[in-house]
C-alpha cells in the first residue's frame, strides 16, 4: 500500500480521500491556493503546501507545482480526485515520469476516453452503441451548422474535451444555433482549453444512465452496477440514485456488458465511470441506450455505489495504484438497498440559481445518527468563505435505505435540516424535488427540472409560513412592537402565548408584525408553527424545509428598490465579462442577450428588461466586475434622450 499521498484537489474529495487515506494509515499531504489558506482540506491533512493565487489557473491547475508540492514533502503518489487535472494525460504523464505513482487510469486511457468524438470511433469499433450525430474534424461553424441539419433537431453541442456539464448545449431550432455554438466554444475554451465541439441528436424523453468500472494492472475488469443521474439543470447533476429506477435485470445485464467492454477496449485501469443516453419513452430498454462518454475519474456520485455495494471506491483505487489486484470479483458484487445523494450548492433558486458567495457565518449540515443514518461530504465549515473562484457545490448528502420510498423520504427529511446564512443555498429546491410526484414514481428525465420549474423553485415571496413563525419568535421575545388593526388576529395566539401588553378583554385589534429579511419587507400575522428558529444577535434565524432567512423587526423598509426597473443592468455576482453583445446606442428588445458573465466556471447571461436603446455601456469582454457593478443602461423608447 502507498504510504504516503497527495491529493492535487480542494472542497469535499479532498477531504473525502484524506478520510479514507487516513483509515488506510496512509500519510496525506494537501495543496492549497490564497483563497484555501484555511480552508477544511488543508486543516484535515498531515501536511500542506501553498501552490499560488486564487484562480485556478495559476494554482490548482497548474501541474509543474503540484509534482514540487509531491517532491518537497516526500509523498509517494498524487490522487487527482475530479476536475483540475483530474483527466488531464499530459499531467498523468508527468507525474509519472517523475518518479511518482498516479493514482489514476494510464495517460494512454486518459487520451482515448477523453475526446468524445475519439472515443465514440473506439466505442463502435468495440461493439458499443453510440448516439448519432457528427465526430467530424471539420470545426467550421457551417459546416457544424449543416451537419446539426442532418442529425435533426433538436441537437447537442457538446465540447469535444468536456465534462460535468460545462461546454454544452441544447438547441432546438437552425436560427438559434450560431448563438449556442458561440457561447459553447467560449465556455469549452475557457474550461478545457480546446474549443472544439461534436453534434448528437437530443434525444426527447432521455435518462442518464451511468455504469461504475473499476479495473486492475492484472487485468481485471469489474462494474459495481448503475446509477441514475436523470435529475439535472443545465447539464449539472442535481440528485443521482443507485441503482436505476426501473431497470430490470435484462437490460441491467446489458448496459453492464457493454460498459465493461468499453473498459477493456482502452486497457482501463483504476475507478471510472461509462456514461449512456437512454431514450426513456418506453421504459429502459437495453435496445434503447446508448454509449455518450467516460469519465476516467471517480465520479461526485461515487458514494451511491459505494453505499448499495458496501466499497470504498478510494481505498480500491489506492490499493490498485499500489499493484494490487481488485479486493473482489465481479461474482462477489450485489446490489443492497436504495442509494440516493443530493448536491449542495452555494446558489439562489429565487434568483435563476445564481451563484451566492460570502462567508458560512450559520452553517448547519445534519448529523448522522443510529435512528437516522446519513453520509454528508463537504469541503466546508462554520465560519468559511464560499468565494466565485471554484465550483460552487458545498456539500453532498447520501442517505441509504432500503427502499427508494424509504430513501427519497429520508433524504428530504435531511435536505429540510439545512441550515445555512447569508450565502443562500439550493436545499428548500432539493426538498420539493426529492417529494415531486414523478420523481416519487420514478418517471424521470432530464429535462423535468426545466418542464416543472414552477413549482420546484421556490419563490422569493411564497414565504408565508417561514414568516408567521419568525414574526411569531420577535413577538414572543418582545424585540417587534406590532402595529393594532385586525381585530380577530390575536385570538389566534394562545393566552400563553400573548404578548405583553396586550389583554383579550381589552378589544385588541393586532397588526402584523413587520420584518425584512434583507430581499424584501413582510408584513405577518405571529404564528405558532413549525418554523425552525434560532435568536441570534442581528435577528431572527428562521428555517423551514431548506429555506433559511435571516429577518430583523422594522418599521421601515430596509431593502433598497432595484434600479433595473430603471434599465440600469447590474452585475449580480463577481465575475469576469465574457461577451458584450450590443454598443452604445444601438437599439435593443427586451430579453435580447447584453452582457454574458462568467463565474463559478458557468455563463450567465444579462438581458433587457424591455424595449429601448443602450444609453451607457460600461461592459468590456475580459474585464473582472464586482457585485453590482452597473454594466448598461438602457432607455426606454427608439433613441437615447
Amino acid at each position: 500500500m502507498i504510504k504516503s499521498l497527495l491529493i492535487a484537489n480542494r472542497g469535499e474529495i479532498a477531504c473525502r480521500i484524506i478520510r479514507t487515506a487516513r483509515a488506510c494509515g496512509v500519510r496525506t499531504v494537501a495543496v492549497y491556493s490564497d483563497a484555501d489558506a484555511k480552508a477544511l482540506h488543508v486543516r484535515q491533512a498531515d501536511e500542506a503546501v501553498h501552490i499560488g493565487p486564487s484562480p485556478a489557473r495559476e494554482s490548482y491547475l497548474v501541474g509543474e507545482k503540484i509534482i514540487a508540492a509531491a517532491k518537497a514533502t516526500s509523498a509517494e503518489a498524487i490522487h487527482p480526485g475530479y476536475g483540475f487535472l483530474s483527466e488531464n494525460a499530459d499531467f498523468a504523464q508527468s507525474v509519472i515520469d517523475a518518479g511518482l505513482i498516479w493514482v489514476g487510469p494510464r495517460p494512454a486511457s486518459i487520451r482515448a476516453m477523453g475526446l468524445k468524438d475519439a472515443a465514440k470511433e473506439r466505442m463502435i469499433a468495440a461493439g458499443v452503441p453510440v448516439t448519432p450525430g457528427y465526430l467530424g474534424a471539420d470545426q467550421s461553424p457551417d459546416v457544424l451548422a449543416a451537419e446539426a441539419g442532418k442529425v435533426g433537431y433538436p441537437v447537442l453541442i457538446k465540447a469535444v474535451a468536456g465534462g460535468g456539464g460545462k461546454g454544452m448545449r441544447r438547441v432546438e431550432a437552425p436560427a438559434d444555433f450560431a448563438d449556442a455554438l458561440a457561447s459553447c466554444k467560449r465556455e469549452a475554451a475557457s474550461s478545457f482549453g480546446d474549443d472544439r465541439v461534436l453534434i448528437e441528436k437530443y434525444i426527447l424523453s432521455p435518462r442518464h444512465i451511468e455504469v461504475q468500472v473499476f479495473g486492475d494492472t492484472h487485468g481485471n475488469v469489474v462494474h459495481l452496477f448503475e446509477r441514475d443521474c436523470s435529475l439535472q439543470r443545465r447539464h449539472q447533476k442535481v440528485i443521482e440514485e443507485a441503482p436505476a429506477p426501473g431497470m430490470s435485470e435484462e437490460t441491467r445485464e446489458a448496459i453492464c456488458a457493454a460498459a465493461v467492454r468499453a473498459a477493456k477496449a482502452v486497457d482501463y485501469v483504476g475507478a471510472g465511470t461509462i456514461e449512456f443516453i437512454a431514450d426513456a419513452s418506453e421504459g429502459l430498454r437495453a435496445d434503447r441506450i446508448w454509449f455518450m462518454e467516460m469519465n476516467t475519474r471517480l465520479q461526485v456520485e461515487h458514494p451511491v455505489t459505494e453505499e448499495i455495494t458496501g466499497v470504498d471506491l478510494v481505498e480500491w483505487q489506492l490499493r490498485v495504484a499500489s499493484g494490487e489486484p481488485l479486493p473482489k470479483r465481479q461474482d462477489e458484487l450485489s446490489i443492497n438497498g436504495w442509494a440516493i445523494e443530493a448536491r449542495l450548492y452555494a446558489e439562489d433558486p429565487a434568483k435563476g440559481f445564481l451563484p451566492s458567495i460570502g462567508e458560512l457565518t450559520y452553517f448547519y449540515l445534519p448529523t448522522s445518527t443510529t435512528r437516522r443514518p446519513v453520509r454528508v461530504e463537504t469541503g466546508v465549515g462554520k465560519g468559511d468563505c464560499i468565494t466565485p473562484n471554484y465550483d460552487p457545490m458545498i456539500a453532498k448528502l447520501i442517505v441509504h435505505r432500503q427502499t427508494r420510498e424509504d430513501a427519497l423520504d429520508a433524504l428530504a427529511s435531511e435536505c429540510s435540516w439545512v441550515t445555512c446564512w447569508p450565502v443562500r443555498t439550493n436545499a428548500s429546491f432539493l426538498v420539493k424535488l426529492l417529494r415531486n410526484a414523478d420523481v416519487g414514481l420514478g418517471k424521470l428525465d432530464t429535462g423535468l427540472i426545466q418542464a416543472q420549474a414552477e413549482t420546484l423553485i421556490p419563490s422569493i415571496d411564497a414565504a408565508g409560513e417561514l414568516v408567521a413563525g419568525a414574526a411569531h419568535a420577535e413577538l414572543m421575545r418582545g424585540r417587534t412592537n406590532p402595529d393594532l388593526f385586525d381585530e380577530d388576529a390575536l385570538g389566534r395566539l394562545p393566552p400563553w402565548e400573548t404578548p405583553n401588553g396586550f389583554r383579550l378583554n381589552a378589544n385588541p385589534r393586532l397588526l402584523a408584525v413587520r420584518l425584512s429579511d434583507g430581499i424584501r419587507d413582510y408584513e405577518a400575522i405571529p404564528e405558532s408553527n413549525r418554523t425552525w428558529i434560532e435568536d441570534v444577535a442581528q435577528g431572527t434565524l428562521a428555517r423551514l424545509d431548506g429555506d433559511t432567512r435571516l429577518f430583523v423587526p422594522t418599521r421601515f423598509s430596509l431593502v433598497a428598490t432595484t434600479p433595473t426597473a430603471d434599465g440600469a443592468i447590474l452585475s449580480p455576482m463577481p465575475g469576469r465579462v465574457t461577451a458584450v453583445d450590443v454598443a452604445a446606442g444601438e437599439r435593443v428588445t427586451k430579453g435580447q442577450r447584453l452582457v454574458t458573465l462568467e463565474a463559478m466556471k458557468m455563463e450567465h447571461s444579462l438581458t433587457a428588461p424591455f424595449d429601448g436603446t443602450v444609453e451607457e455601456l460600461n461592459a468590456t469582454a475580459g474585464a473582472q466586475v464586482s457585485e453590482g457593478t452597473v454594466l448598461v443602461k438602457v432607455v426606454r423608447g427608439e433613441t437615447a434622450p
